[in-house]
């Protein structure tokens, strides 16, 4: 193990299979400790309470339904429990502005699923964000009004900006020691977040800092889901492939130092770094994973032709072979080539020589942001006291 890798898994001692996992499922980490069964009970007399205060992270995109529960540990967290579900809540926002009944129910099960874990842990501290899904549909803050009222969860709508910030929390300690700057992007189901981080002027020290070094952002309004409305996601040919990568292209061209990164990439050691669930599957099918593994999978670093010749083939693979593959599944096959399209707009705008795959995001990003908080307010032997939501 490399001494970045090792670094990555310091910080994340258990962690659930996140964005490239099958929906649900609970992966060991880098480490190799296995975390409680999914449906397992921690009363709140539970001895495990005794050892510290519990934070959550709830995140609730267009495409999927995540949640973390962590307590910190050393220089990172120890996660002690975790939910993940594709519940499509954007599906058809791009087409009707709205959220439809359907997808509102399927996401309503997810978050009680969410609330029972949230009840049986207690945490100390919490913060519960929705994203583009409920930032663009109409009936978004009605919805989650709703979500308040027969669950008691009470999320916030979180701005593009504070997105990005978030992800780069998330993947900070991803991020190659000895390189002067990254691109990271966050490929989502109803937007894509991109963040250039420039060190030449220093690297902060704390990773729940680390968004101050972002020398420009965007949000594309481009995401998996958007992307498979307007192209299709079934049968994807080489030419649909091509357009799907000029119409993001377009939006990328508003970047604001889209020359000035270009000609830092020239001049000075940058990488990509990459968050979502397109990055992780292109990193499965690269590896030949007969079943995803989180820990051989996040902190992966992929040179430009592994990620070309795995493009390829995954560009090749008929409909019906990516619903099978156990990388990729029926919840994925119409959104991964959408995702790669994305990608491969990003690649082509700012070519480097490797990406860094990221299985983590958001949900760290706000256990990060909650922790390095409380450490930096509260004086030595003490806990913050109970709150609800909120920083």
């Amino acid at each position: 193990m490399t001494d970045s890798n090792r670094s990555a898994a310091a910080s994340v001692l258990l962690a659930d299979a996140g964005s490239g996992a099958p929906s649900g499922a609970i992966r060991k980490d880098r480490a190799g400790i296995s975390p409680p069964r999914t449906d397992q009970r921690t009363p709140a007399h539970s001895p495990r309470r005794a050892r510290g205060p519990l934070y959550a992270a709830l995140d609730l995109g267009t495409n999927n339904c995540r949640l973390l529960i962590a307590r910190p540990h050393e220089r990172g967290f120890r996660v002690l429990d975790g939910f993940t579900r594709i519940v499509r809540l954007g599906e058809g926002v791009s087409v009707t502005g709205r959220l439809s009944d359907a997808a509102m129910e399927r996401t309503m099960e997810a978050l009680r699923q969410c609330r029972n874990k949230l009840r049986d842990h207690q945490p100390t501290r919490m913060r519960l964000i929705a994203t583009e899904a409920c930032r663009a549909a109409e009936n978004g803050p009605a919805f989650l009004k709703r979500v308040k009222d027969e669950l008691g969860l009470d999320l916030e709508i979180v701005d593009r900006r504070t997105e990005a910030e978030l992800a780069v929390t998330g993947c900070a300690d991803l991020i190659d020691g000895e390189a002067q700057g990254a691109l990271m992007f966050d490929i989502g189901g109803g937007s894509s977040e991109l963040a250039w981080l420039d060190f030449r002027g220093g690297r902060p020290r704390s990773q729940g800092r680390m968004s101050a070094s972002i020398r420009s952002w965007q949000s594309l309004p481009v995401g998996v889901v958007s992307i498979a409305e307007k192209f299709g996601g079934v049968d994807v040919t080489p030419a649909i492939f091509e357009a799907m990568v000029s119409h993001v292209g377009e939006h990328l061209r508003q970047f604001r130092g889209r020359e000035k990164l270009r000609q830092m990439i020239g001049s000075h050691p940058v990488h990509l770094i990459g968050t979502s669930g397109t990055v992780t599957t292109l990193a499965g099918l690269h590896l030949g994973l007969e079943r995803y593994e989180r820990q051989k999978v996040d902190g992966l670093w992929m040179r430009r032709d592994q990620v070309d010749e795995t493009m390829r083939a995954l560009l090749g693979m008929p409909f019906d072979r990516r619903v099978s593959h156990p990388c990729i599944g029926k919840d994925r096959a119409d959104l991964v080539l959408p995702g790669c399209a994305i990608f491969e707009a990003i690649r082509r705008e700012w070519p480097t020589e490797r990406v860094r795959v990221a299985d983590r995001g958001l949900r760290e990003g706000i256990l990060i942001s909650l922790m390095d908080a409380d450490r930096t307010q509260r004086r030595p032997g003490r806990y913050p006291r109970r709150q609800g939501n909120g920083q």
